[in-house]
């Protein structure tokens, strides 16, 4: 790290206006809503490509930044005013001043670091779900977000959907009636070499050699040192939990979103994982299969809740209602939210939500459904909501104060899913109750020059 970034992070932390919560930094309130940014995109290949290009229309791309010399290369031709940079630390060195948002796409365990150092220097930021890869990581974003007076957003477009709208609408207006039992299942999990989760022959995995394109050191920094091996890098290392989150912590932002919402959720105090008998299961590696059942308790006016994800099945093991009209469930993923009055599924996204009633009941309650109370932002589209709440000075609506309690909730599961078993959360102490020995993952230990946000906290 060197000395002028460590120096712009101590002018920050001195300045900014922590007993009122928010710091509103001078470079922040030049963007006027007729202006385009300048912005620096981290992670340029796969989704990051995608989210370059959605947030470079009407907008400047300065710097593009990737470990990966194949994607930085194709990126730069796109976008060849851009200047370009392999380490991220070493482009906010060169460019703080030129830069004013920035949009992390990087795996999951560089989220927080790369995060950190964008608003630390008071950069406005877009994120890729899941927003953090442990839990202290999450709420010290959220306390980070207010502290240097950032807009906030991680990429979960679900959640700007109509559909999640309508969901929260029609609970609030007590179309379901109160909501104690909620499932949510993904299908069946390909492990060949090639898809998200390819699983490496033998654990640990084998040392291949490093392809000359990748800068293996800086692809893994927090991440304690390991060999390469092709199973990481550049597309499967979510099934790898010192580096993903697995399916659970992949898609939970997406299908848990509309419930968590609706019923405000919160974290779960209970967390319970079964594994099946032959099901494959390493402490480092995703399990083939596995149910999680999270335990919620009352809040407020809303009762407990019980959670179940189904990962892993042909279908998942749900009882179907011979009320709700339908004969089977869709195996590739959905969502149901079982009310007292009516139940509602989704897809695995919560685009098109659908009460599950007879056709003429359904019609009918679409004639005179709830008043849209919500405002809409635009159907899937987090990126143009973030950009616009920059340049309007407001907030998305997954912004990190709500968008680090989503992604808390699916992280306590995947620690579950990860040792199995039982655990009981404290989230006020952020303690692992019956398992002490589990706490030093809700904070895991980084190396040397990865260390953010502590003074935070």
């Amino acid at each position: 790290m060197t000395k002028s970034i460590i120096s712009r992070r101590l002018f920050v932390k001195k300045t900014a206006i922590a007993s009122a919560g928010f710091a509103v930094l001078p470079s922040l309130l030049s963007v006027s809503p007729n202006n385009k940014l300048n912005i620096a995109v981290i992670g340029v290949g796969n989704r990051g490509g995608y989210n370059l290009k959605m947030v470079s229309e009407s907008n400047n791309i300065v710097a593009l930044c990737d470990v990966d010399r194949r994607f930085l290369e194709q990126a730069a031709l796109n976008y060849p005013k851009a200047k370009t940079f392999k380490d991220f630390r070493q482009m906010f060195d060169n460019m703080n001043s030129e830069i004013d948002a920035v949009v992390i796409s990087t795996p999951d365990h560089t989220h927080f670091a790369a995060t950190m150092a964008a608003m630390e220097l008071g950069k406005h930021v877009y994120v890729e779900k899941p927003l953090a890869h442990n839990i202290w990581q999450l709420r010290t974003l959220k306390k980070a977000a207010k502290y240097y007076g950032v807009v906030s957003q991680m990429g979960n477009q679900g959640h700007t959907t109509e559909g999640i709208r309508l969901i929260k609408e029609w609970y609030d207006a007590d179309v379901l009636g109160e909501v104690k039992e909620v499932h949510a299942w993904r299908g069946v999990n390909r492990f060949e070499p090639g898809y998200y989760f390819t699983k490496p022959g033998q654990f640990p995995p084998e040392e291949d050699a490093i392809p000359d394109y990748l800068d293996w050191d800086l692809w893994l920094g927090p991440a304690k040192k390991r060999p390469f091996n092709s199973a990481y890098a550049p597309k499967s290392w979510r099934g790898f939990y010192d580096f993903g989150l697995g399916q659970l912590g992949d898609w939970a932002c997406h299908t848990l979103d509309a419930p968590f919402w609706a019923l405000n959720l919160g974290s779960p105090h209970k967390v319970k994982a079964e594994v099946p008998k032959g099901s494959f299961n390493h402490e480092g590696f995703m399990p083939d299969r596995s149910t999680v059942v999270f335990d919620f308790k009352k809040r407020d006016n809303k009762p407990a809740v019980k959670l179940t994800w189904h990962e892993g099945y042909k279908k998942p093991n749900i009882k179907i209602k011979p009320e709700w009209g339908i004969q089977e469930l869709n195996p590739k993923g959905g969502m149901l939210m079982i009310g007292s009055k009516r139940t509602l599924i989704t897809g695995a996204r919560p685009e098109k939500p659908k009460l599950l009633v007879s056709e003429d009941e359904w019609a009918a309650f679409l004639k005179d459904a709830p008043s849209k109370t919500i405002p809409r932002v635009g159907n899937n589209q987090p990126h143009k909501e973030w950009l616009d709440a920059i340049k309007d000075n407001t907030l998305p609506g997954s912004n990190f104060d709500y968008a680090a309690n989503l992604t808390e909730m699916a992280l306590v599961g995947v620690m579950a899913q990860r040792f199995g078993g039982v655990i009981k959360f404290d989230a006020e102490n952020l303690k692992v109750t019956n398992k002490p020995e589990l706490d030093v993952f809700l904070k895991e230990p980084v190396r040397d020059g990865w260390a953010y946000g502590d003074n935070l906290n």
